[in-house]
């Protein structure tokens, strides 16, 4: 399975190829269906580009995008879009359109009553469990950790040279199919392409999309999802030897990752 995702906590600094409206978002999702991603993973945006779990933005946008797509669709709950706890959970609630599935970070306040919530309601939970946090540990020992769709591990680290390592050690940390769960491993800007090479050559599912990276494996900037996810599965599909190295990605204001969530 690749996994597309749309946006992220990208914004309109990060230009016009980011999908902010539901119907950019639809459009966006489309195209890299018909490119040959199997799901779907979206942030709802409020009116001025930022995440939120608003039930009218989530409701939106997910309504615009099975209008073009029937593959799974989910969504972020992270605390960066709604930092209290308790507020989260009043949002998931107020939801009067479900995705399929929904990603909830383990490591963040509330995690598993988020992801409770969310199995009652019938909605998939992807169980972020991110490199350089105690999300695995935290997992590991979480009653609810064996009824998760899946275990979505994300590699924080964006050095081209370690976020294979870091995958490694993140996987170890977890189990390869940690509570029977499958895992879906990623990597961020910089570690993308290594860790989504790491992927293929382990048979893990993989993610890729404009909230990951900006850039193809030669360094050259993206002009859309679809690109990234026509040449992510040529990277998965290729025999070990023939895979590419990715050049180190180009800094600035307009690559940084603005994802107050994380460092990187």
């Amino acid at each position: 399975m690749v996994q597309v995702c749309l946006n992220g906590s990208r914004g309109a600094a990060h230009g016009a190829v980011v999908p902010l409206s539901p119907g950019a978002m639809a459009d966006a999702a489309a195209a890299a269906v018909a490119a040959g991603a199997t799901d779907v993973h979206v942030h709802p945006k409020s009116p001025c580009g930022q995440d939120t779990l608003s039930p009218r933005a989530v409701a939106a946008t997910l309504t615009e995008i099975r209008s073009r797509v029937t593959v799974p669709l989910g969504v972020t709950t992270g605390a960066w879009a709604e930092p209290d706890p308790a507020r989260r959970l009043e949002h998931v609630r107020a939801w009067t359109v479900l995705p399929d599935h929904a990603s909830v970070n383990w490591h963040e306040p509330g995690a598993e009553e988020l992801a409770a919530l969310l199995i009652d309601l019938g909605v998939g939970v992807e169980a972020g469990i991110w490199s350089g946090t105690d999300g695995a540990a935290r997992f590991a020992a979480s009653p609810v950790a064996p009824k998760v769709l899946c275990v979505l591990a994300e590699v924080t680290d964006t050095d081209p040279d370690t976020a294979e390592h870091t995958a490694r050690t993140l996987l170890s940390d977890l189990g390869m199919s940690p509570h029977g769960r499958p895992v879906l491993l990623h990597g961020e800007n910089g570690g993308t392409w290594p860790v989504l090479r790491l992927a293929a050559r382990l048979g893990l599912a993989t993610r890729i999309g404009l909230e990951d990276t900006l850039y193809l494996p030669d360094g050259e900037r993206a002009s859309s999802n679809a690109e990234l996810v026509r040449a992510g599965l040529a990277e998965y599909a290729a025999p070990i030897g023939a895979r590419g190295t990715a050049r180190p990605a180009p800094t600035g204001p307009a690559v940084n990752n603005q994802q107050p969530r994380r460092s990187p």
